[in-house]
């Protein structure tokens, strides 16, 4: 039990680790970044502190958002995750700016179709774990539940929301962002199968399930 705990802590740590390499990426590719990272930059960028500080202030605000939709206590849990991506995503971005600086249209967009790719990848590990999502993708769980769809609607959804108010805060849109917006809830969805069936052997069936059936009893 204690070893399938740290198997699991391990595994969540892998996908926060990948999933803020590839904010970091899409950030550093200069062609514009998902909406919600958008909106992050565009704080930083005209109010003030990091972007992984607005990171954790955002996570706040959807904290008490998510407790409304799914009438639960707020998941202090999620501030945790938000708290160590928001770390993650100025860690990155410290090394990425002094590696990777694409200069042309090709290095640029390759830069950014790793990212998102990666951003992809990191969420779908993470969130098999059943351990703490953050706050944004707790909202997706939940708005998927509620609409009774799958990911990708809930996740686009989220992303046209999330769009208008990088708008207002002149965080960095372009044609990466509507990329996001038009790929991210699919690549995202075509992972999830096949982190199930690479992880599963690695966890535990009975904590699978109850994790399960917790996500089904309170809508992300």
């Amino acid at each position: 039990m204690k070893r399938m705990r740290k198997t699991r802590f391990l595994l969540y740590s892998c996908g926060i680790f990948i999933l803020t390499l590839g904010v970091s990426l899409t950030i550093q590719s200069d062609l514009g970044t998902s909406p919600f990272d958008a909106l992050l930059v565009g704080l930083s960028e005209h109010v003030g502190l990091t972007v992984g500080s607005w990171e954790v202030i955002l996570a706040v605000l959807l904290l008490c958002c998510n407790s409304l939709l799914s009438r639960q206590r707020p998941e202090i849990s999620g501030l945790v995750t938000a708290l160590i991506t928001g770390v993650g995503i100025d860690m990155w971005l410290f090394f990425v700016n002094d590696w990777i600086e694409p200069a042309t249209w090709f290095g640029k967009l390759f830069c950014f179709g790793a990212g998102l790719l990666v951003i992809g990848l990191g969420t779908s590990i993470y969130l098999h774990t059943h351990i703490a999502p953050i706050p944004v993708d707790r909202l997706t769980l939940i708005l998927q539940a509620l609409t009774r769809t799958n990911i990708l609607l809930s996740r686009t959804f989220i992303y046209l929301f999330f769009l208008i108010l990088a708008v207002l805060f002149r965080g960095p849109i372009g044609i990466g962002t509507l990329l996001t917006v038009c790929l991210g809830g699919i690549i995202l969805n075509s992972f999830m199968p096949l982190t199930q069936k690479a992880l599963d052997p690695l966890l535990t069936n009975g904590d699978s399930a109850a994790n399960d059936t917790s996500i089904r009893s309170h809508p992300r």
